[in-house]
């Protein structure tokens, strides 16, 4: 798989550490101490908002309640049911796209183009549906003004399904050394069941209460988030784990939370302090 990956047969020394690595992960101790660190500050914050935000983009609206919505917007019942497949499908093939280009244009611009994308999105679909229902609910859509609806919501789906959708999980995985791989995983998905529930819980309330305007609350979160990346988020593409490090030194803020006898390329560090070489 090596091989493949990076399209030469010299990959002896990286799988050996791959090895060294997985042998050493059984000696770790104290993740949870260790990820309370100050040098992992920035690991630790990711671990928190990245799945935090990515519940906040507001897809769960989309996906758990399409039916639901399409249906209050004016659909009928087999049209929310259609609606929500159709949803589905590009959902599903916008990642393909994700998982094609991550590696090429990078985490940022994914992130960003993502965000910029979902915003535009939300702001019309919510205007469109102000336009027609204002605060009463009680409207008649047309089949051409339905189908701008469905449009902009499946534009917003393939924004989310190339950006936070699989970036929210590929991101926290690939920044976490050794020592607080445990802790900052285990943080992360915790993060994400919990708001994924909360969310879920409060939707239908949310609609009720704020009606179109709910659109432009989460929009106004995507505005949260995209800002939180292009200032606090450095591009980790084809960066080896062992060598994150150097990303958060030179990170003009994360900087500040690393001290130089913190950085220690292409060693692991142990819950009792000792550093063990990969190549030792």
């Amino acid at each position: 798989m090596l091989r493949r990956i990076r399209g030469s047969d010299d990959i002896h020394d990286e799988y050996n550490d791959l090895v060294v690595a997985s042998e050493e992960s059984k000696a770790v101790k104290h993740p949870w101490r260790n990820i309370l660190q100050r040098k992992y500050r920035a690991q630790l914050t990711m671990s928190i908002l990245i799945p935090f935000f990515q519940q906040l983009t507001g897809i769960n609206v989309i996906m758990f309640y399409a039916p639901v919505l399409f249906k209050t917007i004016g659909f009928g019942d087999d049209a929310s049911l259609m609606s929500a497949v159709i949803t589905g499908l590009v959902n599903v093939f916008a990642t393909l796209v994700s998982v094609f280009t991550v590696d090429k244009v990078g985490r940022r611009k994914l992130f960003l183009e993502g965000g910029f994308q979902m915003l535009a999105c939300q702001i019309v679909v919510g205007t469109l549906i102000a336009i027609k229902f204002g605060t009463s609910g009680e409207a008649h859509l047309s089949k051409a003004y339905a189908f701008f609806v469905v449009l902009f919501i499946c534009i917003y789906v393939a924004g989310f399904a190339w950006s936070w959708g699989p970036l929210g999980w590929l991101v926290p995985s690939e920044i976490f050394p050794l020592e607080i791989r445990s802790a900052g995983q285990s943080i992360n998905v915790s993060v994400n069941m919990l708001f994924t529930f909360i969310i879920a819980q409060a939707f239908l309330a949310m609609l009720c209460k704020m009606k179109f305007g709910l659109f432009y609350f989460f929009g106004g979160w995507v505005v949260v988030m995209t800002t939180f990346i292009a200032f606090f988020l450095p591009e980790t593409k084809n960066v080896p784990i062992d060598e994150m490090v150097l990303v958060w030194k030179n990170h003009w803020f994360w900087g500040r939370f690393i001290g130089d006898g913190d950085v220690h390329v292409g060693s692991i560090e142990m819950g009792n302090g000792k550093k063990l070489s990969n190549n030792a």
